[in-house]
């Protein structure tokens, strides 16, 4: 089969298409024939060595999947035909960008059956990256006032929409040009960051979603007893007992496989509630072009390789 493979780190030219063995599925997992694979900022952080999270190549990037199970281990919770999607495995490698994936059949879920495999394959990590930070975590509610960085980008359009459909009130970070877009997503308010200090323009948040790393700001940005949701600084001890002793509450993300999240977000998406905003597509032979992309900071919404 076909895979992206790269046998050293660098820029978007290290990925190669390669001829590599077809993955088996052991018990309890499927084998996919991969329709259509999302690129994500973390796949470019991987690939170049600034996050180093595979260790060294050779290795194959990419976890956002969806396609047609071909294959079906015994004990494994899909038929052959079965139209998925998923995260496998992040963040240990899944070779996402491949013609076919092997994975757990806990670790995916049956695909919307109102979005092709294009826009499904764009839902994963960030949608779960912002279900899990949100809901699980946050625990956002009716009435909720929740701000959201990178409002317009592939977690945060994810994120407005998951927020207004559990009823908050959603203000949203975005640059000039990208309001009428996240006003579409149906953002509540939207704040030009650019020209705008947010911390001045909001201060009874009882929810922000940090994509930015700019934690110990946000917290200016909640009431007390507000949450702090952050997806990049979750690892950090220092700003947690900041935010503890400010008396708010630190929810530090790393998103993980979870179909029983996977299957809410489709119901959603079924439900008129969700829709992934897929702003090119590439071949798959043209994995570096995409990374080109990603890696510009112009993307609104997600990249989508065609495989």
């Amino acid at each position: 089969m076909r895979a992206v493979i790269q046998n050293t780190f660098g820029g978007p030219e290290v990925l190669k298409v390669t001829e590599v063995e077809r993955p088996r599925p052991l018990s309890g997992e499927v084998l996919i024939r991969v329709h259509a694979s999302a690129v994500n900022p973390v796949d470019a952080a991987v690939r170049s060595g600034a996050f180093p999270l595979l260790g060294e190549p050779p290795f194959g990037v990419g976890w956002d999947i969806s396609g047609v199970v071909e294959e079906a281990g015994p004990g494994a919770r899909f038929a052959v035909g079965d139209e998925v999607y998923g995260m496998p495995f992040f963040p240990r490698a899944a070779t996402g960008y491949a013609e076919y994936v092997a994975a757990p059949s806990r670790q995916v879920a049956r695909k919307p059956t109102t979005l092709d495999h294009v826009h499904a394959a764009a839902l994963p990590l960030a949608a779960l990256t912002a279900w899990q930070g949100l809901v699980d975590a946050a625990h956002v509610k009716e009435g909720d006032r929740v701000l959201i960085h990178r409002a317009a980008g592939g977690v945060g359009h994810l994120a407005v929409q998951i927020a207004k459909a559990h009823g908050a009130h959603v203000i949203a970070l975005a640059s000039a040009a990208r309001h009428e877009f996240v006003t579409g997503l149906g953002a509540d308010e939207v704040i030009d960051y650019r020209t705008t200090d947010f911390t001045q323009a909001v201060q009874d948040a009882d929810v922000v979603f940090d994509s930015t790393a700019q934690g110990a700001r946000s917290l200016r940005a909640l009431r007390p007893g507000g949450v702090l949701v952050s997806i990049l600084e979750h690892g950090d001890t220092d700003l947690a007992a900041t935010v503890a002793a400010a008396g708010r509450r630190f929810a530090g993300i790393s998103v993980e496989p979870d179909y029983a999240s996977l299957e809410a977000i489709a119901a959603l998406v079924d439900a008129g509630r969700i829709r992934p905003h897929v702003e090119q597509t590439f071949p798959l032979a043209e994995a570096g072009k995409a990374h080109e992309l990603i890696e510009s900071g112009r993307v609104q919404g997600k990249v989508v390789l065609t495989v």
